[in-house]
């Protein structure tokens, strides 16, 4: 603040002169930069976290309270007239006859975990977006599910998991219901829910998550748990919180015996496990993007930093050995495999949103930055490219690397056998379902309450907030901005009355130079780093705060991965620009082996796609070593009328780059783009230039390339 009354030619003393003068509290205009933000107080409006729980480092907001402006509504309006919207007209899993969460015995022929993942979804997107055509066909299978309990407070489908309960679907429904009392604050949910984990402390141990899905994935109930504990105060929920960490499995286990190692997996060309592969319980994609987090979750009860250190490494781990890649995702196409990293590798969209899901569960727990940044990471750059533009259609897997999406057989460079890469509107049990939690759980988290009776602006994009801050007052702060493609993030506060409280902005790691104004006058400048600006001072209705964050090109070098390279600029990540060709094909003859359409389902309104590259995609960046930063040059457009930036056409901001194609690099035996470690360190043609787009635009795409060891030669 004082450097910048210098630079405007007034000195320190005059500006020490006026705050006097004027009465006005110099901490009032102070920005803070810190680390994290204090836990020492409780929220006073918002549910936080109780005694003897660790204190709430952030708190999520009701659903309904943070609404979507700009591409993310946009990104909502297109789910609703896609499949999520239309899944229960199409699924068979979604249908209502003999459906057993419709039934009042709990029997029925579809009655496992894609109704609840559905809803999880397209319940919130009514919520959000207040569309009373969503809300009141969610409230049909919610009002059945709530009248569906038994004397023993069993709820929904009679599931068993061999010759156990399998309470796995029921986890997911029950994030259904939170978020259905979040809105309504409809008292049942609450008894149900108080009930239904009485009847799971009454199950035996040895009959408790006995399965492989809900074995892993038991920090799903764990969150449950402790959410009902915080508005109920009942203590037998934390001997169940116990009970079920003691039930889940290992997720901080290291070193561990292979036959503890959960998922099915393979070795390359039939080598050895190596050791590292048994520091995971599990490496199936989804398990592991969904259940890496459970540590950190017990850490909430145990207060033990070991367990929420191994939520962590968790995630350094996967990472370490398969995810050397850009994009924030691993390569696991089901289950990491040893010798398989290459870029190549994908994830399925379920993985993508369960770890947007646990990007945010984790930020909420530590109050970490880091979880905001990755969260945006995958948001922004791995998730819009696995879905078409309308969504209407979607694939189970995909890569940083891949510039073919065919109906083949990919096995063995894909784990799985099947036309896995194709976007199909419904050819998967999980990914057609689960899909739909990605952008309205994402909306959700964009604004959180702070111990301190503030708020903070956990994650960025455009939209509005109302929030109890200070004394209570209700205020409304409207985001607007087009991040994470532009520099500028503006807030205006609307209130009734002057009210005091912190507001908080994130910085993210990336972030360099980055400043903030208010109501015109600079306060902040030079902030670099991870971290949050905390704005402390009497709000005022029509208070306007400018975030600058310039994005800068960086150049990250993957050196586990042939020291591949990839190209970012902020929180996006760039891929080569490939013109797509979209060739149209029958669902029903192109689909998976556990597609289910609902009988009387018109397949015909709903075609699958293959896109092949019209254009070369065998490029790799040629880098000026001593001024890398010159051998690219960003190329600003317009905002798109669509209000939707993810697609070739679209893109309001591209990158010209110096690149040189490598002719050894084609499509392998399996059919997918070749591995990097099997091309030649050299390339004897010509520099060109060529353009790269961010990566969530492009649905073919290359976004680590090769290296090359001598300078191609120019044709100057």
């Amino acid at each position: 603040m004082v450097n910048s009354f210098i630079k405007s030619g007034i000195s320190f003393c005059l500006f020490i002169g006026l705050l006097a003068c004027s009465g006005e509290d110099d901490s009032q205009n102070q920005v803070t930069i810190i680390d994290r933000i204090p836990t020492e107080g409780t929220n006073g409006f918002y549910i936080s976290n109780r005694q003897p729980l660790m204190p709430s480092s952030l708190i999520k907001l009701p659903v309904g309270a943070v609404k979507p402006e700009g591409f993310l509504k946009e990104y909502l309006i297109r789910q609703k007239n896609g499949l999520t919207g239309n899944l229960g007209k199409i699924s068979a899993w979604l249908q209502k006859d003999n459906n057993a969460w419709l039934s009042e015995d709990g029997t029925g022929e579809w009655g496992w975990e894609e109704v609840p993942y559905w809803l999880k979804g397209y319940a919130n997107i009514g919520y959000i977006m207040e569309d009373q055509e969503m809300i009141d066909e969610a409230k049909i299978w919610i009002e059945s599910v709530l009248n569906s309990q038994r004397e023993n407070g069993d709820f929904g489908p009679k599931i068993m998991d061999g010759e156990h309960p399998d309470f796995w679907a029921k986890m997911i429904m029950l994030y259904c219901l939170q978020s259905y009392y979040e809105y309504s604050q409809d008292q049942r949910v609450i008894d149900l829910m108080s009930n239904y984990f009485r009847y799971e402390l009454s199950v035996p141990d040895e009959e408790f998550l006995e399965g492989y899905w809900q074995q892993l994935r038991g920090g799903d109930n764990l969150h449950s748990v402790i959410w009902l504990y915080n508005r109920t105060g009942d203590e037998f929920l934390l001997e169940l919180a116990e009970k079920v960490h003691r039930n889940t499995s290992n997720w901080g286990g290291r070193d561990l015996p292979m036959d503890q190692v959960k998922n099915y997996f393979e070795v390359r060309d039939g080598g050895e496990v190596p050791d590292w592969y048994r520091d995971q319980v599990d490496w199936h994609n989804v398990n592991h993007a969904q259940a890496f987090r459970e540590p950190a979750q017990y850490y909430l009860l145990s207060k033990n930093e070991q367990d929420l250190q191994a939520s962590y490494e968790n995630f350094e781990i996967i990472r370490e050995h398969f995810g050397q890649v850009p994009g924030g995702m691993f390569g696991a196409d089901e289950n990491a495999r040893p010798g398989y990293a290459d870029p190549r590798q994908g994830v399925e969209t379920c993985g993508m949103v369960e770890q947007m899901n646990s990007d945010e569960h984790l930020l909420r727990i530590t109050g970490d930055p880091f979880w905001a940044d990755h969260a945006e990471e995958v948001a922004f750059n791995t998730y819009p490219a696995a879905v078409m533009p309308d969504f209407k259609a979607l694939h189970y897997i995909t890569s940083p690397n891949m510039v073919l999406l065919d109906a083949e057989n990919h096995y063995p460079g894909i784990s799985n056998k099947g036309p896995f890469l194709m976007m199909n509107p419904f050819s998967s049990r999980c990914c057609q379902h689960n899909h739909s939690q990605g952008w309205p759980y994402f909306i959700e988290n964009l604004w959180m309450a702070t111990p301190d009776n503030g708020v903070v602006a956990a994650i960025y994009g455009a939209s509005k907030v109302e929030v109890k801050v200070g004394d209570g007052s209700l205020v409304k702060i409207e985001e607007n901005t087009n991040y994470p493609f532009e520099e500028e993030i503006s807030f205006t506060v609307n209130t009734p009355k002057e009210v005091a409280f912190p507001l908080y902005l994130r910085i993210p790691a990336w972030a360099k130079n980055a400043s903030i104004k208010v109501n015109g006058q600079l306060l902040k400048e030079n902030i670099s780093g991870i971290g949050f600006a905390k704005i402390n001072r009497k709000w005022a209705d029509g208070d306007h705060i400018t975030l600058m964050l310039p994005m800068e090109i960086e150049l990250k070098e993957w050196e586990k991965n042939s020291n591949s390279l990839s190209v970012n600029r902020g929180p996006l990540t760039y891929s080569l620009k490939i013109r797509e060709k979209h060739y149209k094909k029958e669902s029903d003859e192109t689909a998976q082996w556990d597609s289910k359409w609902q009988k009387g389902a018109d397949t015909k309104k709903w075609p699958s796609w293959e896109i092949h590259p019209v254009t070369d995609w065998n490029y790799t960046l040629v880098i000026d070593e001593n001024d890398p930063l010159s051998s690219f040059e960003v190329m600003k457009g317009r905002w798109p009328r669509s209000n939707f930036p993810f697609t070739v056409e679209e893109v309001p901001i591209k990158i010209v780059a110096k690149a040189v194609q490598i002719p050894e690099w084609t499509l392998d035996e399996n059919g997918l783009v070749g591995e990097l470690k099997d091309l030649p360190k050299t390339s004897d043609q010509e520099v060109t230039e060529v353009t790269l787009i961010p990566m969530g635009a492009a649905r073919l795409r290359i976004s680590a390339f090769p290296h090359i060891n001598d300078k191609p030669k120019t044709n100057d």
